[in-house]
């Protein structure tokens, strides 16, 4: 026989102090009846010694002398037992006979009812509901294996209606594209800590100017079932990423236009600032002939745009029907009053040879509004002369693109000069720069205003040029970000900086010539 181990706590309580107070001691009764002998047999848990055979193990005497030790050494284990005003008369010896469970009883289990077979109609729903379960659980993990491609398309307009005076044209006519990637937000970083400047003084403002990057990965089924309605995503077949471009040819072009960006931004706000920098404009170069089609892997183009006929890498520009050109500013203010579809003369210059011929010119594909081009690449060979013993580096790693050039603007000039230009603020700005101080449009605004967003900062400078309906209109942008943020359009570098001085900024003018 198993008998159970009455755990006392720490805090005293009636059962405690009835078990353990001397003058309160319950006593085992004098005789036990049959059916306790046969289901608990002769010890209970009292505290007293006892023997297995059901009787006394000593005389009465040496009982209560063993019974009264086991009360005595309870003091020591329990001291506040032993005040008066702890043990309650009310509290009766049977109070703790009954608290007592002991480790072995008798259960006695009710008989089991045999179960009954599900109806017919219950046994039609388990199939389905099975089948419904099954399907459930797999669906998520297929969608997040198949791509988008599978399922998902897009219209893209080939052929607008160039007549009109609607601004964008109407388009004519639309062709149907698998849906392959997703213009997201990527980040909203300060450009403090990417500037190096070494051989001037320098300032370190309170607030931070962010510059923004967006990302465009492929997606799966999955991806574009979660996105399909957020505002700040945009979805790309493989045309509207990589236009006429291979996806190497894409990487690298990204990489010039970072690189002008980041000269145009030193040129600008060291001019700004008052330092002596000059600018030496460089021949405009192909660099590349864009590509039409290219191979499902993206590693070769199968056709190339109708400047591929006469042009060749590394030819040097020299007029475009007619108009002299010496910076590749100069391209885009021809091609602007030239429709896509015309044939225009071409002079440039091969391994030093004069050449010249006749090209037809194309839309620049994906571009909306659209946008007549020539059909290649241009290379930037524009060069920045800074003062002797200056140097500027803005340290952008992998990031491509133009649209950094008014944030590296803003923060080259708020280090070079004294005050805070954004009066401890952190603003965001996204815009290209030229050497003249205006700022220019940019791809991916809503995606960009989201990064903003998610990065807490307040306000967004963005290109008045971008213009308030569209895709990339800055009406849509806030939509996106709501009242958290407050988004600014400016047209040049001194309208931003009038901008940050109703922000609170210090006030820096630009210097001119």
């Amino acid at each position: 026989m198993s008998v159970s181990v009455i755990t006392i706590q720490a805090v005293a309580n009636a059962i405690t102090v009835a078990a353990t107070a001397a003058m309160h001691r319950a006593s085992p009764p004098l005789a036990m009846t049959a059916h306790t002998r046969r289901h608990n047999g002769v010890c209970s848990a009292n505290g007293a010694f006892c023997s297995t055979t059901g009787t006394w193990s000593g005389s009465r005497r040496t009982k209560r002398a063993r019974a009264g030790s086991v009360a005595a050494l309870a003091v020591f284990r329990h001291p506040e037992a032993i005040k008066a005003r702890m043990a309650k008369p009310a509290i009766q010896p049977a109070a703790v006979v009954s608290s007592v469970t002991f480790t072995e009883l008798e259960i006695v289990m009710e008989p089991v009812s045999q179960l009954a077979a599900p109806s017919r109609k219950h046994r039609l729903w388990a199939f389905p509901l099975a089948v419904f379960g099954v399907i459930a659980v797999v669906a998520p993990l297929v969608a997040t294996i198949v791509p988008s491609t599978a399922f998902v398309d897009k219209s893209r307009c080939t052929e607008f209606d160039t007549t009109s005076e609607v601004s964008p044209p109407p388009c004519l006519v639309e062709v149907k594209e698998a849906v392959e990637f997703a213009l997201v937000p990527a980040d909203a970083e300060p450009v403090l800590p990417r500037l190096a400047i070494d051989g001037v003084p320098t300032y370190e403002p309170e607030g931070n100017v962010y510059f923004i990057t967006v990302r465009q990965p492929p997606i799966t089924m999955l991806d574009w079932f979660v996105t399909r309605e957020n505002k700040a995503a945009r979805f790309y077949s493989y045309r509207d990423k990589y236009g006429d471009q291979t996806e190497d040819q894409l990487i690298q072009s990204g990489q010039r236009q970072m690189r002008s960006a980041k000269d145009n931004a030193m040129y600008v706000a060291l001019k700004a600032a008052g330092y002596d920098v000059t600018i030496k404009q460089g021949d405009v170069i192909v660099d590349f002939l864009l590509c039409l089609v290219a191979n499902d892997a993206g590693t070769e183009c199968l056709e190339f745009s109708p400047a591929d006929v006469l042009l060749d890498p590394g030819d040097v520009l020299k007029k475009v029907d007619g108009v002299d050109i010496t910076i590749i500013d100069d391209l885009a203010q021809i091609l602007a009053e030239i429709e896509a579809g015309e044939v225009i003369e071409i002079e440039f210059e091969r391994g030093g040879v004069a050449m010249s011929g006749e090209i037809e010119t194309i839309l620049a594909p994906g571009e909306d509004p659209p946008r007549t081009i020539i059909g290649f690449r241009p290379i930037d060979t524009t060069t920045v002369s800074l003062p002797s013993g200056l140097s500027v580096l803005f340290k952008t790693d992998s990031i491509g693109g133009p649209s950094a050039g008014l944030a590296f603007t803003l923060a080259l000039i708020d280090a070079l000069t004294e005050g805070d230009l954004t009066g401890g603020l952190d603003v965001a700005v996204t815009g290209t720069i030229d050497v003249e101080g205006n700022v220019g449009a940019i791809g991916g605004l809503n995606s960009k205003a989201s990064a903003v967003q998610q990065v807490g900062v307040k306000y967004l400078l963005v290109p008045v040029n971008q213009g308030e309906g569209g895709t990339d209109g800055i009406d849509r942008a806030r939509e996106v970000v709501g009242d958290d943020v407050e988004i600014i359009p400016v047209a040049t570098l001194q309208e931003a900086l009038d901008a940050l001085v109703r922000l609170g900024g210090d006030p820096v003018v630009v210097t001119q010539g």
